[in-house]
């Protein structure tokens, strides 16, 4: 037997090590149907398992943790192709910490972590199906106000060309109100009409008074619609 071949037989038990253990946290994500699922999460394991394993067959100990942290950064920027933004809900950040597990379970394994990466490996998936009913739970919570910090925001829509107007008029009758602009942001409201958003800083607020606000901003001829809303801080 050549001297190759030991390392051979490692290298295969290494790599397929990463295999299972890339398909098992795979076969979760594959199950709930998600960008990222039974195929890609096998080939980061098995493909940071690849990297790791020839480095400490050239270099050792010391070029396998050098090479550990390109995989880090290699799989960051993986992972941040797939994650979505869409509008104010941003998608695939579980996923993308999917991806990242998976790198680490397959670096594990390539230097020879082999209990690290069962343990790895263990603990992604358990995150991934544990977790899940306690955020369900959390998510079906009602918001308070005394736990979560709410974004009051007060809306006009308006005619193009008078947002100049309209911008004293109601930064004045919020503070009189005692209900401070944090920020304000206008867009494009159809084709002929202006959407001004104020956004208050973080109070405790009366929904009566920005209710008797909105009906009074609604009756003067320049506003087209009055009205406000509140949602949960970041």
């Amino acid at each position: 037997m050549t001297p190759q071949v030991p390392n051979l037989i490692l290298t295969a038990e290494d790599l397929l090590l990463a295999f299972v253990l890339g398909a098992l946290i795979g076969i979760e994500r594959q199950w709930r149907q998600r960008t990222a699922g039974l195929r890609t999460n096998t080939l980061v394991a098995v493909g940071a398992a690849i990297f790791v394993d020839l480095a400490l067959r050239m270099g050792g100990s010391a070029e396998a943790i050098r090479v550990v942290a390109y995989v880090v950064s290699g799989v960051g920027f993986l992972g941040a192709g797939t994650i979505m933004k869409e509008g104010a809900n941003v998608r695939g950040l579980n996923t993308a910490a999917t991806l990242w597990g998976s790198a680490a379970v397959g670096a594990c394994a390539g230097a020879e972590q082999w209990l690290p990466a069962i343990l790895a490996a263990g603990f992604v998936i358990s995150a991934n199906t544990l977790l899940r009913p306690v955020v369900n739970r959390i998510n079906r919570a009602p918001l308070s106000e005394t736990g979560t910090e709410l974004n009051y925001t007060f809306s006009l829509i308006v005619p193009r060309g008078q947002e100049a107007a309209l911008l004293d008029i109601l930064s004045e009758k919020l503070e009189t109100a005692g209900y401070p602009v944090r920020d304000l942001r206008m867009h494009p409201f159809g084709q002929s009409e202006t959407e001004m958003h104020a956004i208050l800083l973080p109070s405790s607020v009366d929904g009566e008074v920005l209710d008797r606000l909105s009906a009074q901003f609604s009756q003067m001829p320049q506003v087209r619609q009055a009205f406000w809303n509140q949602s949960a801080g970041e």
